[in-house]
């Protein structure tokens, strides 16, 4: 009995210093949440706002000879954006799964754990940069007009809400054609294609910028989520084994007394 009771203290302080972990994680989580979020949308509107340029111009009779709609190369190149860290819930695995459905996609990994996964060298999604957006960007356009792949996809987390995160896979290039709006058509100098072929780096380092902002901000979201339910469990097992550990010293004073009525009889 006594062991019972020495074992079932060791438990309830080996849960307790858990749960003390998962509430420090959870209160860092939600505070990095506010400023992930407003930088996500940020990145939301200017996304959109180079989207509403490339969009005009992918409709122009003029874009369809561009390279950026014509590849030259075949196969795929991915760029996987994941976390730095764990214990964010299905976060990471969810991405993983996802990309595990583009077969013979070459990779670009972001984030600690995808370059974990993909044995790539190590680049950080916390903090990546503009300038880092702007780096790759360029070099996967190079890559592209120069026939070195067909179409880049890039895998990131969409933000739903605080309770819900999706893997997503956004295909960048090639561009696709779209229909005229029945607005007027805008008048480009020196002519639509040659503005599309020098705004489309810049598109795609925004969209990736986004696509990372927007993965930081899921990661953070759910791992708050994941804290804390793990919170929650530890306490509800902390409580179970300390109603445990108060029956097993009800009964070993019951004994106690019992052998002491018992002794003093003889």
């Amino acid at each position: 009995m006594a062991t019972d009771i020495k074992s079932l203290k060791i438990r309830i302080r080996s849960v307790d210093s858990t749960l003390h972990l998962t509430r420090a994680m959870g209160l860092v989580a939600a505070s990095k949440i506010r400023r992930a979020t407003r930088n996500m949308n940020t990145s939301r509107e200017y996304v959109g706002a180079l989207d509403e340029l490339v969009s005009v111009l992918r409709a122009s009779p003029e874009c369809e000879r561009t390279p950026y709609m014509s590849p030259s190369g075949e196969g795929t190149r991915l760029i996987v954006i994941a976390g730095d860290r764990g214990l964010a819930g299905g976060y990471n695995a969810n991405v993983f799964r996802l990309a595990a459905t583009v077969p013979e996609a070459e990779v670009i990994a972001l984030g600690k754990r995808a370059c974990d996964r993909f044995e790539k060298p190590v680049v950080s999604s916390e903090k990546f940069s503009g300038l880092d957006a702007k780096r790759i960007a360029d070099e996967q356009c190079r890559d592209f007009l120069e026939g070195k792949f067909g179409r880049l996809g890039i895998l990131y987390t969409r933000y739903k809400s605080m309770m819900s995160q999706e893997a997503t896979l956004l295909w960048v290039l090639p561009l696709e054609k779209t229909e005229k709006t029945g607005k007027a058509d805008p008048l480009f100098e020196p002519d639509e294609q040659t503005v599309l072929n020098a705004a489309v780096p810049t598109f795609v380092s925004g969209v990736l910028h986004a696509c990372v902002r927007e993965s930081y901000a899921s990661e953070v979201a759910a791992r708050r989520m994941a804290m804390d339910s793990a919170s929650k469990n530890a306490q509800e097992m902390i409580d179970r084994l300390q109603l445990q550990y108060n029956r097993a010293r009800q009964n070993s004073i019951t004994q106690e007394i019992t052998e002491i009525v018992a002794g003093s009889g003889l």
